[in-house]
């Protein structure tokens, strides 16, 4: 029967990158379609720097990413890309008598909406003025920040970074639950930086996902020092 497999391009803790030459072969021999969670971490392939975290990822079937995150634009901006027009279509495509057919296709042909505002266009103009290079800066500043975040954090008495950082995403203990709870709590009621709680790997962590455009080194500076306030207390 049909079988999807679903990769992850930057997950949501801890940033990793599944290895997609290996992955999408097997799956592909098996008969399966693959897709690619790359809510986080499609936007490495616009980095020279980070391209090899997605090396392969062009083979999969389908791939989805979020330009709220990266791109900064409103929040409802969604990307969906799959290879199979007619497959996109007849999953997501809905019509009506009364609706107007177009042969050249509608944008109801490709979501389960059939009224919807001009989500693209804030994509477009961000993308029309960053072009290739500031889009690559965008995505470098943001590890660049995740792993001084990692560093920073490392160097807190008590404090374990538990992810390797190779994106955007730090995950961080502070000792048992209970302890690492009420720093996120603490660090919550500073205000200085939004640095939630979450679970990974069945561990209460703060998590810090670095998806800002004007994020700066000296944020970054005050939030590690609000950080160190919060463990302190």
């Amino acid at each position: 029967r049909p079988t999807i497999v679903c990769l992850q391009a930057g997950n949501v803790h801890s940033g990793a990158f599944d290895p997609f030459v290996e992955t999408i072969a097997a799956a592909h021999d098996a008969g399966a379609w693959v897709h690619v969670d790359g809510a986080f971490g499609l936007f490495a392939a616009a980095s020279p720097a980070r391209r090899h975290l997605v090396e392969g990822v062009e083979a999969a079937d389908s791939w989805a990413t979020d330009a709220h995150k990266t791109l900064n634009v409103p929040y409802d901006c969604g990307l969906a890309i799959v290879r199979d027009r007619a497959a996109l279509r007849a999953a997501m495509g809905m019509h009506g008598d009364y609706l107007i057919f177009d042969a050249a296709g509608e944008p109801m042909d490709k979501v389960p909406e059939i009224s919807r505002r001009g989500r693209a266009l804030p994509v477009w103009a961000v993308l029309r003025s960053l072009g290739r290079d500031g889009v690559a800066a965008l995505v470098d500043g943001y590890c660049r920040h995740a792993r001084a975040f990692a560093d920073g954090i490392a160097a807190i008495e008590g404090a374990e970074v538990l992810n390797d950082v190779v994106f955007t995403q730090v995950c961080a203990s502070f000792g048992d639950d209970e302890a690492t709870r009420g720093v996120v709590d603490a660090m919550l009621d500073d205000g200085t930086a939004w640095t939630t709680g979450s679970r990974w790997r069945g561990r209460a962590v703060l998590r810090v996902s670095v998806s800002n455009w004007s994020t700066t080194a000296a944020d970054v500076d005050a939030s590690l020092d609000a950080l160190r306030r919060a463990a302190a207390r």
